[in-house]
Order: C-alpha cells, then sequence, then structure tokens
C-alpha cells in the first residue's frame, strides 16, 4: 500500500513538474504608428502565432483608448506619458498578469514598453522585445502607408518647432524627436526620452527597475527606410552637430556613463543584439518563433 502510495505521488510531482516546464508567461504587446491592437494582418495575426506556439498561453494586445479607432490616433495625438501611466494602470490591474509577463513593443511601441518597465515595475516585466524601436528617437518622418495626410501633418508640425510646449505635449512623435544639431534644446525641451534615457538627472528608479528585466532584446532592420536612422533600434545614433555619421551603442554617452545600467546588462549577457536583413518591421513567422518566442519567452 505504501510503495503504491509513493508511486502514485512520484507520479503527481512528475505531471506537477511537466506542467511548471511548459508554463509559459503571460506576453503583452504594444503596436506602432498607424497600427492598433488587433489589426489582423499585423498584431491580431502576431498574436494568433504566438497563441499556435504556445497554446494556452495569455496575449494582451495594448489598445490605447475605448475602440479602435482612438487607439489608433493615440498612436499619432495622446501624450506618450499619459499612454504610459494608462498602460500601467491597466497592467496592474489585470489578475492574469500578476506573477510577470513578457514584452513586445513594436516600432515606437518598443520605447513606450521601455518606459514601462523602467517607470512601472509591477507586475514584473520578465524580458523585453523591441522591433524596431526607436530608442534615441528619430530625426526624419517618412512618408506612411497609413494616414498620409496626418503623416504630412506631422511633418510640417515637427519642421516647424518640435519642441514647442504644446507640440510636445500634443504630439506623439515630437516626443521621441532628437535633433543632432540642437542637443541642448532636445535635453531640455523633450519630456519623454530625455527622461526616460536619464539625460538631464540620473533617476536612480529606472536604472533600478529595467536591470530587473532577464533580456532586454533590440531588433534592428538593417534596410530599414522607416526609421532615421536605424542605428536608433540598437541605442544609436548621429554624432551631435550633423547628420551623416552615427555612433554605436557602445560609443554613446547613455553606454559609457552606464546612464541606464546598458553596459551593466551587456556585460552580464542580458542584452540582446539582433539584426535582421529587411526594411522596418519585415520578418518572416518562422524566424519570429524560432529568433524571438523560443529563445526568450518559452
Amino acid at each position: 500500500m505504501a510503495q503504491r502510495m509513493i508511486a502514485s505521488l512520484g507520479l503527481v510531482m512528475s505531471f506537477i513538474f511537466l506542467c511548471r516546464a511548459v508554463y509559459i508567461k503571460p506576453v503583452v504587446m504594444w503596436h506602432g504608428m498607424g497600427d492598433s491592437c488587433c489589426n489582423p494582418i499585423s498584431l491580431g495575426r502576431i498574436k494568433e502565432v504566438i497563441e499556435a506556439t504556445f497554446p494556452g498561453v495569455y496575449v494582451r494586445s495594448l489598445k490605447i483608448g475605448s475602440s479602435i479607432v482612438e487607439d489608433v490616433e493615440s498612436g499619432f495625438f495622446r501624450n506618450v506619458n499619459d499612454q504610459v501611466d494608462f498602460v500601467c494602470k491597466q497592467l496592474a490591474a489585470d489578475p492574469k498578469l500578476q506573477d510577470g509577463y513578457n514584452a513586445i513593443g513594436f516600432s515606437q511601441g518598443g520605447q513606450f514598453l521601455r518606459a514601462v518597465a523602467q517607470r512601472c515595475p509591477s507586475p514584473a516585466m520578465l524580458n523585453l522585445v523591441s522591433m524596431g524601436g526607436q530608442h534615441q528617437g528619430v530625426y526624419g518622418l517618412p512618408n506612411c502607408n497609413y494616414f498620409n495626410r496626418v503623416c504630412n501633418y506631422i511633418r510640417k508640425l515637427l519642421n516647424y518647432g518640435a519642441y514647442i510646449s504644446w507640440v510636445q505635449q500634443e504630439l506623439v512623435q515630437a516626443e521621441y524627436w532628437h535633433d543632432p544639431l540642437n542637443e541642448d534644446e532636445y535635453r531640455k525641451a523633450s519630456i519623454f526620452l530625455a527622461d526616460i534615457n536619464n539625460e538631464r538627472v540620473i533617476n536612480e528608479m529606472y536604472v533600478t527597475n529595467l536591470l530587473k528585466l532577464r533580456n532586454l532584446v533590440l531588433v534592428k532592420f538593417n534596410n530599414d527606410t522607416i526609421v532615421t536612422p536605424k542605428e536608433t533600434e540598437w541605442f544609436g545614433f548621429y554624432v551631435p552637430g550633423q547628420v551623416n555619421t552615427t555612433y554605436t551603442l557602445q560609443e554613446s554617452p547613455l553606454y559609457k556613463e552606464d546612464r541606464l545600467g546598458l553596459q551593466k546588462m551587456d556585460n552580464e549577457g542580458r542584452l540582446q543584439l539582433i539584426a535582421i536583413n529587411g526594411n522596418h518591421l519585415q520578418f518572416s513567422e518562422d524566424w519570429f518563433v524560432e529568433e524571438i518566442l523560443h529563445k526568450y519567452f518559452k
């Protein structure tokens, strides 16, 4: 009798161990400019791929606002700091995320989710994947496939004065606009990017919280014609004072002074730099499953 009980207990323990071994943490996604949480040909499809790869996994694709239309508009015209605060409250109130989650940011969603990691450590973000995120900002806005009229309007505003107070407060792209010809004005006026990059003062909470990540995965698209410069996807940018030569992550003040903990993370093997051929956000589902999901979320 005792032997049967021991054998049964062993089977139960093995089953519990197996369940824990295959359990996948929830996934949170934030879309890019001109997109929405649930577009069936973009994040809607990505959600299906993740669910097919990890059956039963909980995937939350962030919707900013109460409707799809509002979600798309928020990618252009809703203060980024307010959006991050909105997301932090949504994640904190989601019972399915309380044991931690993995995150994927697409394009500008990459730097937005990094702000979530730095400002809102509970629930815990475990791994952050940035797909073409603009972590040192951009200096240039190309034509968009969606909302061309809106994009042209934004481009005019940015050229007119990205650092004017009301433009900073109302225009998403102005909040990560980084003018290499006027670094002082950028650091002084940028209400979002200069803050989360610790370029005015060192916010130790940002460093501490970012270092809690198991991995920060930065995906750069080698043939990117949308993001200017594409080196920003790996925390590189233009050398100050001109727009021809770029510096790398390792050459950046953020890294050398370790203003975000990136150097420490790199030395510990937790900063992953991945390059893929293709234009902005162009990747195959097979590549995404093998190189992102299986390597960092399993």
